[in-house]
This record gives structure tokens, C-alpha cells and sequence, in this order.
């Protein structure tokens, strides 16, 4: 074992790679380096690495999953910011949109790699859990939940793939005028007041 791979506590070495990882998605380029690459990089042998990330495929698993968290944070801040509720709903769908303009190569991994998201399974994760939360709050639960998670998630996703693929300029004023509470959950003789 060399000098740099005993320089790592246990599992500090994993924390590294999955950071140099994640910094090379978000550079210039963001491409992911291999596997050998990214051991070089953070000054470990590849069979350091490979005891972490048997493949490359478990490395974006990871980046993945680490994404997601991600977003998940991003979106609760949103949601906390604007107390709650149907704003802090809408609030939400806007984070998800600007976290994917502002982490492009990352968003688009995370929906390659990551966890099914909202995951149908067990699985927990922040993003899903929020997503899930809310709209039970909001609706009492059941189908209407679903359909308002499924519809929320559709509108913000597409939205984002949309200013992602130049087909809609990323701005803020129109990120904010497409995910508002009416545009989220339209209601008959709502009041203007309800928007955030």
C-alpha cells in the first residue's frame, strides 16, 4: 500500500474519489475520467479505487445518488425559505429548475444513473421524500397525491430539460411565472394573494 493510500482513513478514501469525481463532472467539460484517471488524480493506486467502485458504472451510481441529495437539499432550503405550503411547493419546482441549470452535466447524470426519481421504491431519498411529503399535505393523500407529485415533476422537469436544450432561455423571471401556485395547482375562483 503506498503513502498516499495510507494517508486516508477508512472510508475517507471513498469521500475523495467521489469528490474528485463529482468536481470533474462539474468542470469545463464535465466529463467523468476513468477510473485509472481519476486514481491519479486523487494519488491512490486503481486498485485503491477499484475496492471502492468496482467499475465505472458504480462510480456514477454514486455521482448519481450524491446528486440527488443534492437536489434534495437544494429543494428543502426553497421550501423552508418560503414557509411551507403551497409557496413553499412552487418553491420547490423553481430549486429543481435552477439546480439543473446550475449543475447541467450533473442533473442529466443523475436521470441516467441516479436513483428512480420520485423513487417507487422504499428507497429513501431527500428529493423524493419532499416531493412525496408535500403533496400529501397538500392534497390528504391517495391518488391526488400521486398526480399532483407526477404533474409537478413532469412540469419542473420538463422545464428544465427545455432551458437545458436551448429551446427556452434560462431566466429567472420565467422559471418563476411558469412554476407559480397556479400554474402548480389551479384552483377555481383562486385569488391572485395564493401565488408565492
Amino acid at each position: 500500500m503506498s503513502t498516499s493510500e495510507t494517508a486516508y482513513h477508512h472510508g475517507s478514501l471513498r469521500s475523495a474519489l467521489l469528490g474528485a469525481a463529482m468536481q470533474a463532472i462539474e468542470g469545463a467539460d464535465g466529463t467523468l475520467p476513468s477510473l485509472r484517471e481519476l486514481a491519479r488524480t486523487v494519488g491512490v493506486s486503481p486498485a485503491a479505487v477499484y475496492r471502492h467502485f468496482p467499475d465505472k458504472n458504480a462510480l456514477l451510481a454514486a455521482i448519481g445518488e450524491e446528486g440527488v441529495h443534492m437536489l434534495g437539499a437544494a429543494q428543502q432550503s426553497a421550501y423552508d425559505e418560503a414557509g411551507g405550503g403551497i409557496a413553499g411547493f412552487a418553491g420547490t419546482g423553481r430549486a429543481y429548475v435552477r439546480f439543473a441549470l446550475a449543475h447541467p452535466a450533473l442533473f442529466r447524470l443523475v436521470f441516467a444513473h441516479g436513483p428512480a426519481f420520485p423513487s417507487p421504491s422504499k428507497a429513501s431519498d431527500p428529493a423524493s421524500d419532499l416531493l412525496r411529503r408535500t403533496t400529501v399535505e397538500l392534497t390528504g393523500g391517495g391518488p391526488a397525491a400521486e398526480t399532483l407529485a407526477l404533474r409537478a415533476w413532469a412540469i419542473a422537469h420538463g422545464i428544465a430539460m427545455l432551458m437545458l436544450d436551448g429551446r427556452l432561455a434560462p431566466e429567472d423571471g420565467l422559471i418563476d411565472r411558469l412554476l407559480d401556485t397556479q400554474t402548480l395547482i389551479p384552483r377555481q375562483g383562486s385569488s391572485s394573494d395564493e401565488s408565492p
